[in-house]
């Protein structure tokens, strides 16, 4: 299992650093559609939607997609978007989710009933996601700053709660997960950020905000990787799916990512990032 990790690792790092940092926005943004469909289907598994139901799904989601990057790409690049209504109205939801909605499915035990709910938190998770890896590839040093210090969050916490964890975080939703972990992310995550603080030209980054955007951003990886596990659950599934050897489906991959990358693209829209 280790070995087909490692080996799906080596594969497909490679490509994607080098579809980041070679390709056009716009088609950086068709193939990123292609991953949010593969998502959007193994989503519709979960939500035990029939062939025709996540045919359905997947197809509001490309047609999203798609009359996204078709007004950016009339309207000067891929950060407009998020700065007018509808964009503000995309994000907004994300947020309201993330900070309000999954931390209640997860802390009461809501189970998501209705194709219809189920399908708006589908689009909810995976829309704002696709859309803030579209949105940061022209800064490629962002992107790669955002999904860092989710690595080093997901690094830190694994390591730390192997060694010292004894307090479970949520036992019934994802046994491994321990609060030492946690605090070992969070930990990891500040440190992280300021090495890197100290190391950039001129401290062009702001330390606090940094430090509170560095660890809202391990908080929220830790929600969305809970959140994903819960609805494996429901659906009584290990995995989201099986198209990545050793590691399961796109959202076992990406769960975390889901709910930090609104954040990051919100982060780095506005002035007080200092990047």
């Amino acid at each position: 299992m280790l070995l087909q990790r490692v080996l799906t690792v080596a594969v497909v790092l490679p490509l994607f650093l080098t579809a980041l940092l070679l390709l056009p926005n716009l088609y950086w943004g068709l193939m990123l559609t292609g991953i949010v469909l593969l998502a959007g289907r193994e989503w519709g598994r979960l939500a035990g939607y029939s062939d025709a139901g996540g045919a359905l799904f997947c197809t509001v989601l490309a047609l999203s997609c798609g009359a996204i990057l078709w007004w950016e790409q009339g309207s000067g690049g891929a950060r407009m978007f998020i700065q007018i209504p509808a964009g503000k109205l995309v994000y907004g939801a994300a947020a309201a989710f993330w900070l309000a909605i999954a931390p209640a499915c997860l802390l009461c035990g809501w189970r998501l009933r209705g194709a219809l709910l189920l399908a708006a938190v589908g689009w909810i998770v995976l829309i704002p996601f696709w859309h803030a890896l579209v949105c940061l590839q022209p800064t490629p040093v962002r992107l790669l700053l955002a999904l860092s210090v989710v690595w080093v969050a997901d690094t830190a916490a694994y390591f730390v709660g192997r060694r010292f964890g004894r307090r479970k975080l949520a036992p019934t939703i994802s046994p491994g997960k321990t609060w030492e972990g946690a605090a070992g992310a969070l930990a990891a995550v500040a440190i992280y950020w300021i090495a890197l603080w100290a190391l950039l030209p001129g401290h062009t980054a702001h330390l606090a905000t940094g430090l509170a955007w560095v660890a809202l951003t391990t908080l929220l990886g830790i929600e969305g990787d809970l959140f994903e596990s819960w609805m494996k659950r429901l659906a009584g599934v290990k995995d989201s799916g099986s198209i990545l050897p050793g590691h399961g489906g796109v959202l076992d991959r990406v769960d975390s990512l889901t709910a930090t990358l609104p954040l990051a693209a919100l982060y780095f829209a506005y002035p007080f990032s200092g990047i």
